[in-house]
């Protein structure tokens, strides 16, 4: 092909070709306007993802007389021209685009001379958190669920991260303390959820867990990002324990040791309702208490003649005949699940009496019962106690409680009331107030006991309801009541009179302590009493010798001696020569103790002798004082009575061989006082 036949092709070619072909044939571009085009100093580069870039991204050279613009096929909103130069006008974004496109058209007018390509590539930084799928996650584990098996897989425990090739690290945290020790994961990049340990229902019945993931292994290194989620996990209950017979105690906190049952009969009768059992009735539950299947009841073994029957659904005991003769029944029951899964066997022991003599037993020994008058025929005897409830008579046979049915009830002395059943009532109209005593009879009609106890009935008007202060009222005045007993001034005066009585009894009260007490006092604040110019009081210690009235001293410093302060002795009061010991028979009184010798050829040296304390008493006679020979031969002894005038007279004039008297009236046992006594003892 000549030139000239291209050079007429060529107009019809497009721009772009034309300048290729111009390049190939070996013609200058700037031989002509034509064959000028654009061109960038870079037609791709590398950025950072979040870097904000505010300078140029590439120089765009431009021939005279065109303009360049963005072609539509550019990454849209991410370039800018801003003169000759490529700008980036948004911040680069890894997860959102990994390449930016910007496509440059260089025109003379609306003719397209020249297109260009710009590749910007954003690099990947960590600046993503993982995720996981879901914030909170519950699962049911079985009870039964065998240890080292997966409770939850990894796929379904996975954490995302959308930067590029990130590695993640996952960490089980407990949140219900003790539970990390049931569960942990398969490893730390792989979130799999494992059992560890048996579960039991009835202690860990929900443990909750918090799963955190890291992006990287270092959990200080920078940047490094997390993400929790929160396990929940309940264990469910598997079928594990038999049905357990209740009352039962936990051996270690999961078996149960359940009860046996023990019942009386009598002979010769058949009880038409269910046995009364100790400890109770026959009862069994699921040992599974969160499954709690019901239980069925039969007799496998024990049943002599079918005597008993049970109730498949209830679990009650009763009599299809009766016991002739005494006999021990051992009943094996048995409780199953309705499932038939699980059962298990208890003993039920029933003893068969004779029933003659079992005395029923009254709870109380009287009770107390009211009824208004004016009550007709029938009307029912309030609880004393329970105004608003029945007063009712109970009686039970302690050794056949079956038989308290049995046991019927009667009032013996009484024709005012009547017994129905347990339920005391008015026989006839009651008009007057006053108290009934009733003695009510219980009688056994199998075994012919008999019990009585005592019914106290008040007859009176029931005590009216409290209202309040006179003229208080609550959403509304109240009148004060026409039938008001007392007024407030008459209160007034009574709390006068009383405060009046009470401080008449308390001086008489301190008058009465400093009489009889008054030398006491005296003696323990430690001044000495002085001695009576009129003589002593107790005549059997009239004599030459003067009593020490110095303060006892300490124990162990010194010889023993015991003191009371005497009371002046009543005027007239003749003083009798002290009387004889060897010449006063003293009665009986005189044989109970013996002297310091006797004592020492019973006992030994070392031993406490016993004493004995004779003291005149108002009534006449006397007391005397024995004390071992361990106490000590100085010790002091004075022995005083404070007896009124009249008291000290009888004495006097008493005779001093009514020892006799005195052990018989003033004293106790083992020759203690008698409680009247109003002598001082030391």
């Amino acid at each position: 092909m000549t030139a000239a036949k291209m050079g007429a092709q060529a107009l019809r070619w497009p721009p772009l070709l034309l300048v290729l072909l111009t390049v190939l044939l070996g013609h200058s571009p700037g031989a002509t306007a034509q064959t000028q085009v654009c061109s960038v100093d870079k037609t791709s580069l590398q950025v950072q993802e979040n870097a904000n870039i505010t300078e140029a991204l590439v120089n765009i050279s431009v021939p005279e007389g065109q303009q360049v613009t963005l072609g539509s096929s550019s990454t849209p909103s991410a370039f800018r021209i801003l003169g000759n130069q490529l700008f980036l006008s948004v911040i680069p974004d890894y997860e959102e685009n990994r390449m930016l496109e910007a496509h440059l058209e260089c025109k003379r007018g609306d003719t397209v001379v020249t297109q260009l390509k710009v590749f910007v590539v954003v690099l990947d930084i960590n600046d993503n958190a993982p995720e996981f799928p879901f914030s909170t996650k519950e699962q049911d584990v079985q009870e039964d669920t065998k240890v080292n098996s997966t409770v939850i897989p990894e796929a379904e425990l996975q954490a995302t991260d959308r930067d590029k090739d990130s590695t993640l690290f996952y960490t089980l945290q407990e949140v219900t303390p003790g539970a990390g020790s049931f569960f942990s994961l398969l490893g730390v990049n792989r979130p799999a959820l494992r059992l560890d340990r048996a579960l039991d229902f009835y202690k860990w019945q929900n443990m909750t867990f918090r799963l955190l993931v890291r992006d990287t292994r270092e959990e200080h290194r920078e940047p490094s990002h997390t993400a929790t989620a929160t396990l929940v996990l309940k264990v469910l209950p598997a079928d594990l324990r038999p049905p357990w017979f209740l009352p039962c105690s936990y051996s270690d906190g999961s078996v149960c040791i359940q009860a046996q049952y023990q019942g009386a009969i009598p002979t010769g009768h058949t009880l038409l309702s269910p046995l009364i059992l100790r400890p109770g009735p026959i009862y069994a539950v699921d040992g599974d208490r969160g499954i709690n299947e019901r239980v069925i009841y039969s007799i496998i073994g024990g049943n002599k003649d079918n005597t008993f029957a049970i109730d498949p659904d209830s679990g009650n005991l009763t009599m299809t005949k009766s016991v002739p003769s005494p006999a021990t029944f051992l009943l094996l029951v048995k409780g199953e699940q309705a499932d038939g899964a699980r059962y298990s066997v208890t003993q039920v022991t029933v003893e068969a009496r004779q029933a003659n003599g079992s005395q029923p037993h009254f709870s109380q020994s009287l009770y107390r019962g009211t009824v208004a008058p004016g009550s007709g025929s029938g009307v029912a005897v309030q609880d004393a106690a329970s105004p608003s409830q029945p007063l009712r008579i109970w009686a039970q046979d302690p050794e056949f409680p079956d038989l308290n049915s049995a046991i019927t009830y009667q009032i013996t002395n009484c024709s005012e009331f009547r017994m129905a059943g347990e339920m005391v009532l008015t026989a006839t109209a009651i008009e007057q107030a006053g108290v009934f005593y009733a003695e009510v009879e219980a009688n056994n009609t199998v075994t012919a006991g008999v019990a009585t106890t005592v019914v106290e009935i008040r007859v009176s008007e029931p005590e009216p309801p409290s209202t309040g202060m006179p003229g208080s009222s609550t959403g509304g005045s109240v009148p004060i009541q026409d039938d008001q007993h007392f007024s407030i001034v008459d209160m007034a005066v009574l709390g006068g009179v009383l405060g009046a009585l009470l401080l008449l009894a308390l001086l008489g009260l301190a008058i009465l302590i400093h009489k009889h007490y008054g030398h006491q006092l005296n003696c323990c604040s430690g001044k000495a009493a002085e001695p009576q110019p009129h003589g002593f009081d107790n005549q059997a210690f009239l004599g030459d010798q003067e009593a020490n009235w110095a303060p006892a001293p300490s124990p162990g410093s010194g010889p023993k001696s015991v003191e009371v302060p005497p009371e002046p002795p009543s005027p007239g009061s003749p003083a009798p020569e002290p009387p004889s010991t060897e010449s006063r028979d003293p009665g009986p009184l005189a044989s109970a103790p013996e002297s310091p010798v006797a004592a020492r050829a019973v006992d030994s040296p070392s031993a406490v002798r016993s004493i004995l304390t004779k003291e005149r008493r108002p009534e006449g006679g006397y007391k005397a004082v024995w004390f071992g020979e361990d106490i000590g031969a100085e010790a002091d002894v004075v022995v005083l009575n404070a007896p009124t005038a009249d008291a000290d007279g009888a004495g006097d004039s008493g005779s001093e061989d009514s020892g006799e008297e005195d052990a018989g009236q003033g004293w106790g046992p083992r020759g203690a006082p008698a409680p009247e006594d109003d002598s001082t003892y030391i």
